[in-house]
C-alpha cells in the first residue's frame, strides 16, 4: 500500500496522511501531527494534539471496516484542527464506559482535550476532528 503526505503551501500549509486503517498507523498520525505542530512553532501543544489523533485513530480502526484512513492537520489564527477521514458514513456516538471496562472512552478524552470536536458527514464518509487553541510561541 502506497502511502502519501502532501503539504498544502496556501497560507498556513495543511499537512495530511493517508494510512492503512490499521492500530499501526497511530503512531505515524502521531508523527505527523508533531511534525506540522514544529513546523508552525506550536509544539507546546503537541501533547494534546497526539492524543486527539490517537483516539481518532483507533476509533475509525476499531469501528469501520475501511481499508485506509486519511489524517488531516489545519492550522487556522490560534486553532488548529486535526481530523481523520475514513469512508465510514455512521457517525461515531460518544459513550460512558464503565469504571471496569477497557474500552469505550475514546471520544470522551478528545472531548476533554479539544476546545471543540465534531463529526461531519461526507457525501462517501465522514470526518472526526478535535481542535485546538493553539498560540505561537513568541
Amino acid at each position: 500500500m502506497i502511502v502519501t503526505t502532501t503539504a498544502r503551501p496556501s497560507g498556513h500549509p495543511g499537512y495530511t496522511e493517508t494510512l492503512p486503517c490499521t492500530a499501526p498507523s497511530a503512531a505515524t498520525a502521531r508523527r505527523l501531527v508533531r511534525t506540522a505542530l514544529a513546523v508552525w512553532g506550536i509544539e507546546h501543544c503537541a501533547d494534546a494534539a497526539t492524543l486527539i489523533v490517537s483516539e481518532l485513530v483507533a476509533n475509525a480502526v476499531d469501528h469501520t471496516d475501511c481499508r485506509v484512513i486519511r489524517v488531516i492537520t489545519r492550522p487556522a489564527p490560534d486553532v488548529v484542527r486535526i481530523a481523520v477521514v475514513d469512508k465510514c458514513r455512521t457517525l461515531p456516538v460518544p459513550r460512558l464506559a464503565g469504571a471496569n471496562e477497557e474500552r469505550g472512552r475514546g471520544l470522551t478524552v478528545v472531548e476533554e482535550c479539544a476546545w471543540r470536536w465534531g463529526a461531519d458527514r461526507l457525501p462517501w464518509g465522514k470526518r472526526v476532528w478535535g481542535e485546538l487553541r493553539c498560540e505561537t510561541d513568541g
